[in-house]
């Protein structure tokens, strides 16, 4: 029986449903699926119920004093699980596992966008010479768009790569009709207050810098200004929350978190993400999946996610609040369009990112490494197998 170790940090967001997700598949094909992550958060939760074992590694979302502990940890849970292939999720656990691992097991990191476009000055500049450095230590980079395998090579990093875009859950997230959304808006209007008539715009996701929740703010008073009664909700807590609320003008919903988010995308008119950087965000594929047309920042995969003839409609620059507020109100202004656009959604993204199709890339991906090979099948179209 395969054996895969998936070490996390942070458990929360888009990085614990991608984790889930994966586990889920896994465990269903028969693989022996661990999770190595920190307490709080939901993964760990998550992880059980889709039939990983759980094991618990202590450990900071950013790089501390206690680095040395946690690569200590990781190396410790690898020993005791004996796994196949270690897949590494995000910047600390790209840090701590191949710091501890060295190559000594098949090693997957996946940056779920890049730690350096997170930083600035000298710490952007220590982060890039990391990520240099440390692609030896891994068998394969593994991006979600080709937007950030891009980047990645811009940087200079020389890395064995691949392209495995995310994938939703078509269960989880069916196509909401009418009715659905009627529906929707009178089981949140119960809790929340929301009038069940008012143009709704939703932005799932983490309150922090990366996300641009401030620019959408900056941005409301504009969309309130044309389209009367419209309703701005943003679902999701992180550090910015009380900032966030601070700025906010009227109209604006802070809905907190919720694992449960199909019934937000499934009441809004439109879904918004203005990050300022990612990989391929999972909130707009989920929201695209229900039938939601979204509005993105042209960042990451953004650009890859969009169904054809989509971009005029719903990118933007990133932090352009008068781009942002043009491109909502327009769209909160033709209802005809709106539904043009999520039927399209719906269509490409349950036709291209389909949860199973993700999961039977990595599949063949982890096998190979297992088998010391290469795969059958390139898990996607954009590998390069150069080393440093």
């Amino acid at each position: 029986m395969l054996t895969v170790l998936h070490l996390a940090q942070p458990v929360d967001g888009g990085v614990a449903r991608v984790v889930t997700d994966l586990v889920r598949a896994q465990t269903a094909a028969g693989v022996r699926a661990v999770v190595a992550c920190p307490p709080g958060g939901g993964l760990g939760r998550t992880a059980a119920a889709a039939g990983a074992r759980v094991r618990l590694w202590l450990a900071e979302r950013g790089a501390g004093p206690n680095l040395p502990w946690e690569i200590a940890c990781a190396a410790r849970i690898a020993r005791r699980d004996r796994p196949d292939v270690v897949h590494l999720h995000s910047a600390k656990a790209g840090l701590a596992g191949r710091l501890a691992l060295r190559g000594r097991l098949p090693t997957v990191f996946q940056p779920h966008a890049w730690s350096f476009e997170a930083a600035g000055g000298p710490v952007a500049q220590l982060a890039v010479g990391w990520e240099r450095f440390a692609t030896r230590w891994a068998d394969r980079v593994v991006c979600v768009s080709e937007a950030e395998r891009l980047r990645g090579r811009a940087a200079g990093l020389t890395a064995r790569w691949e392209v495995i875009a995310n994938g939703v859950d078509l269960e989880r997230f069916p196509v909401a009709d009418g009715v659905a959304r009627r529906q929707a808006r009178a089981a949140l209007a119960t809790v929340h207050a929301l009038p069940q008539r008012a143009p709704l715009v939703v932005c799932v996701g983490r309150l922090c810098p990366q996300k641009g929740q401030d620019v959408l703010l900056r941005a409301w008073p504009r969309v309130a200004a044309r389209v009367p009664g419209a309703r701005l909700a943003l679902v999701g807590d992180g550090p910015d929350g009380a900032a966030l609320r601070r700025a906010a003008g009227p109209g604006v919903l802070f809905a907190g978190h919720t694992d449960e988010v199909q019934p937000w995308y499934a009441a809004a008119d439109v879904v918004v993400l203005p990050s300022r950087w990612e990989g391929m965000a999972l909130a707009p594929l989920e929201a695209m999946a229900t039938g939601r047309p979204v509005v993105l920042t042209d960042v990451g995969g953004a650009r890859e996610c969009l169904p054809p003839g989509h971009v005029p409609h719903c990118l933007v620059p990133p932090g352009d609040p008068g781009a942002l507020a043009g491109t909502l109100a327009a769209l909160l202004a033709e209802p005809a369009r709106r539904r043009a656009l999520g039927r399209q959604a719906a269509q490409h993204t349950r036709g291209s990112h389909d949860v199973r199709r993700t999961a039977a890339a990595w599949a063949r991906l982890y096998q190979s490494l297992a088998d010391g090979g290469e795969p059958d099948e390139p898990a996607s179209e954009a590998r390069e197998f150069s080393r440093p």
